[in-house]
């Protein structure tokens, strides 16, 4: 029997770690789940005075934080205490920058049985959430309350992300008021306000999502420049800005509802304003220049019903559809991986 050479057999293992890729997720999702990190904080502990913690079998424990070491969450000393890598650590519920809501959303049953479907999805063309569930996404998530509680928080998270790059990547400087469309409680806003004092700002949302922004606004010393106003920005958007921002929101609209939200800017925003898209742009390509999660992650936009992946071209064509011409494309630093889409008003069909 010929032996294996050392090539195959690393391609052999790296098809193994695909294969066992959900055992992988479970195991970090159920360490999310029963607060392993929140337990270990600082510290470090036995598998089994983990398990006296958490309530839980210990031998079944120590199978788990062993796993969890294996996958680089957890670190193993040899008196056999465990204790959080700092890749663990961002599983701990007290930190800023926690990905505790973000690993339990994605790894929530409910979005595991939308995935289950691919195989249907790719043969058919259609989402599975929906087909599965009897409802749209965003439909169940309001109902569950699990996920009505991590799917903002997850949201949130990547607002925290935004706001810790964009300031320093864009010139917000060259404007005298920004509006942040869709802004959510205000972090985004907060940040680039702060990075830069001789700006205002408008924050527009529903009611419930800027009903939480006066504390944001307050922590980061821009409560007295920014305005906060409440709306549909399917209906319209408030004037008196002259740089418009829009991140995460075009991602999760067909077209359709896309363009009427762009045109909803378009009407409001003076002959000299700009608009900045902050959003995923998919590659003509897989070239390397996006994580492979944004793949998986454009899958799984899919999946749930909601709007997939656009291309340079296609947000080229919605912003035309609104009444923009686009100017410029810059990929924010990891791990963003998502885009700024300046553009203009002019052209289209506005």
């Amino acid at each position: 029997m010929r032996k294996a050479s050392m090539t195959e057999a690393k391609h052999k293992q790296r098809l193994f770690e695909l294969a066992f890729g959900h055992m992988a997720m479970q195991t970090v999702s159920t360490a999310a789940r029963l607060g392993v990190a929140d337990t270990l904080g600082d510290g470090e502990l036995t598998g089994t005075e983990i398990a006296a913690a958490l309530g839980t079998d210990a031998a079944v424990t120590t199978q788990l934080c062993s796993a969890l070491t294996a996958l680089g969450v957890l670190t193993q000393a040899e008196s056999g205490h465990f204790r959080l890598t700092e890749v663990g650590a961002l599983l701990r519920t007290d930190r800023a920058d926690s990905l505790n809501s973000f690993t339990r959303m994605f790894t929530d049953p409910a979005i595991q049985a939308a995935w289950r479907e691919l195989d249907t999805a790719v043969r058919t063309g259609g989402s599975t959430f929906g087909t599965v569930f009897g409802k749209s996404f965003f439909e169940y998530v309001g109902g569950d309350p699990e996920l009505s509680k991590n799917f903002p928080a997850t949201l949130r998270q990547s607002a925290v992300q935004t706001a810790e790059a964009l300031p320093h990547h864009y010139d917000f400087g060259a404007f005298g008021t920004v509006a942040d469309v869709a802004g959510g409680n205000g972090a985004v806003l907060a940040a680039v306000l702060a990075a830069h004092p001789g700006l205002r700002g408008i924050l527009y949302d529903t009611a419930a999502a800027v009903g939480m922004s006066e504390g944001t606004l307050a922590a980061a010393g821009v409560a007295d420049r920014c305005t906060v106003v409440s709306g549909d920005l399917a209906t319209e958007v408030p004037a008196g800005a002259d740089l418009y921002l829009i991140k995460n929101v075009v991602h999760y609209a067909d077209d359709e509802r896309a363009v009427t939200i762009l045109g909803n800017i378009r009407r409001a925003m003076p002959p000299h304003g700009r608009l900045l898209i902050v959003d995923p742009v998919m590659p003509d390509t897989v070239d390397g220049s996006l994580p492979d999660t944004m793949y998986l992650s454009d899958l799984h936009m899919h999946l749930i019903g909601a709007a997939r992946g656009r291309t340079r071209a296609q947000f080229e064509g919605l912003c035309a559809r609104a009444g923009f011409t686009v100017t410029r494309f810059a990929l924010l630093p990891a791990p963003m991986a998502f885009s700024m889409i300046e553009a203009v008003p002019g052209g289209g069909e506005h």
